[in-house]
């Protein structure tokens, strides 16, 4: 059996469950755990509300099914809970099956068939091949805003290219060393100038969890800014992002799945050619792992 931990925010979640649907169409038992989000609850006030809050977003979907494990079916690969679990993995490694994402790609990841896995897996190669399945099985349920109906509507009719700026978290000190000064303005300019050699009448749509910046920052009738859906409601964004005929994505997994989820066969897919500062871009690599994407870095330069 393989046991997928879903964490993080719905990005990466939405990368654990393609992850999961992968296993399941190569006809593999496969299984989501859940229980990070009541476990990192804990955790969370022991840090004194320092780490990002994050909810379990999957159940929010339309028609999202997937099978959940059990204490017993974890146990059985990893441990049980406490001290037995930890006894377990010190003494007897051997009988323990936990495999933890330690670098981009993980070719030997699909070739598991007892194994319980750790990671956030954003690498496109993964899933790349059942995209299609993954847009006919991620589907958002009916907005009760008339205004993302309104909006899509927009989107449909025009050269429509969502722009996704994020900030927020990532100007936290404990974030901005990891994230910082990726998706910068020579970045963002780059991405628009490229859009704009290749189509007429571009209409951009920005999304960020800083608007305030975002419309002293971009003025002008050819933006738009996105400040529609708040709390629970936010995950609709990824959904306008998707009805949009382009993609320019921030070095967030949410933008990625913004343009992953987007139908459009001639789209323009553009993202940082690193996320986090710890990596370095292999130009040859990332094509393979993520093909039909483009790729600018933070200096603005198209690689």
């Amino acid at each position: 059996m393989i046991i997928i931990e879903v964490a993080g925010g719905l990005g990466n979640q939405l990368q654990q469950y393609a992850l999961y649907r992968k296993f399941v169409r190569m006809g593999k038992e496969a299984r989501l755990d859940l229980s990070w989000f009541t476990d990192r609850a804990v955790q969370e006030k022991s840090k004194n509300n320092k780490v990002t809050e994050r909810k379990l977003e999957l159940t929010l979907f339309d028609r999202l099914v997937f099978e959940v494990c059990t204490k017993e079916e974890k146990a059985e690969l990893i441990g049980p809970e406490g001290i037995p679990g930890k006894l377990r993995r010190k003494f007897l490694p051997g009988t323990v099956h936990w495999f933890k994402e330690s670098q981009i790609y993980h070719p030997e990841l699909l070739t598991f068939d007892n194994m319980y896995l750790s990671g956030y897996f954003a690498c496109e190669k993964y899933y790349a091949d059942i995209l299609y399945d993954l847009r006919e099985k991620i589907q958002f349920p009916e907005s009760n805003n008339p205004l993302n109906r309104q909006m899509v509507q927009e989107m449909k009719e025009c050269t429509s290219v969502s722009v996704h700026i994020r900030r927020g978290d990532y100007l936290n000190e404990e974030n901005r060393a990891m994230f910082g000064n990726i998706c910068t303005d020579a970045y963002y300019d780059k991405a628009v100038e490229m859009i704009k050699a290749e189509e007429k009448d571009v209409h951009f749509y920005l999304f960020s969890d800083d608007i305030p910046y975002v419309k002293q920052k971009y003025r002008g009738e050819e933006y738009t800014i996105v400040d529609i859906n708040h709390g629970r409601d936010s995950f609709y964004d990824m959904w306008l992002m998707s009805n949009c005929k382009h993609n320019i994505c921030a070095n967030s997994t949410f933008s990625f799945w913004g343009a992953r989820l987007n139908g459009n066969e001639g789209k323009i897919m553009i993202r940082p050619t690193i996320h986090k500062n710890t990596q370095t871009f292999d130009k040859k690599e990332m094509e393979e792992l993520w093909q039909g994407w483009r790729f600018i870095s933070p200096e603005g330069k198209i690689q």
